[in-house]
C-alpha cells in the first residue's frame, strides 16, 4: 500500500492535470438580425434554428470540443406550429430546428471550438444568400456583404481560416 505521501503526491497529480484538461469552456454565440426582413438562422451541430425578426438576437452556448460547427442564414421562409415548412435558401429538409446542413444558397459561418485555440471563417462556396458578418471576442471580424466577400471561401483551396484564443465567445450579425 502506498504511503499517505505517495497518495496525496498521486492525487495532486490527477487534480491537476484534470484542471489543465478542463480548461476549455463552452462559447457564446450572439446571432444578430439587423437586416429589414426576417432571417431564420440555424446552427449545427447545437442550437438548431429559430426565426429572428429585424432587430431580434439570439444566443446560443456551444460546448468546448465542437468541431465543424455552422451558423447560417435561412430566408423566404414559412413553417407551421409544429416547426414543418419551408425556406427559399438555406432550407434543412423543412425544419425549423436543424440536424441537417443547409441547401445552397448559403453564406455559411463555420468554426471548431477546442482547448488553447478555436478556429472560424466565412464560406460562400455553397453560394451567397444574406449578408454576414462573424467575429470572435479576440480576433478579427470577417464581413460578407455580397457574393465576391473577399473574406469568405470561394473553394476549399482558400486559406481563409482565422485563430481565436481558445474561450473566446462569438459575434454573428445578419445585413452588417
Amino acid at each position: 500500500m502506498a504511503s499517505p505521501a505517495t497518495s496525496s503526491a498521486i492525487l495532486v497529480v490527477v487534480l491537476v492535470a484534470t484542471l489543465a484538461a478542463g480548461g476549455a469552456n463552452a462559447a457564446t454565440f450572439t446571432i444578430t438580425n439587423r437586416c429589414s426582413f426576417t432571417v431564420w438562422p440555424a446552427a449545427t451541430p447545437v442550437g438548431g434554428g429559430r426565426q429572428l425578426s429585424p432587430g431580434d438576437t439570439w444566443t446560443i452556448n456551444v460546448p468546448a470540443g465542437t468541431s465543424s460547427g455552422r451558423v447560417w442564414g435561412r430566408t423566404g421562409c414559412s413553417f407551421d406550429g409544429s416547426g414543418r415548412g419551408s425556406c427559399s435558401t438555406g432550407d434543412c429538409g423543412g425544419a425549423l430546428s436543424c440536424t441537417l446542413s443547409g441547401q445552397p444558397p448559403l453564406t455559411l459561418a463555420e468554426f471548431t471550438i477546442g482547448g488553447s485555440q478555436d478556429f472560424y471563417d466565412l464560406s460562400v462556396i455553397d453560394g451567397f444568400n444574406v449578408g454576414m458578418s462573424f467575429s470572435c471576442s479576440s480576433g478579427v471580424t470577417l464581413t460578407c456583404r455580397d457574393s465576391s466577400c473577399p473574406d469568405a471561401y470561394h473553394s476549399p483551396n482558400d486559406r481563409k481560416t482565422h485563430a481565436c484564443g481558445g474561450n473566446s465567445n462569438y459575434q454573428v450579425v445578419f445585413c452588417p
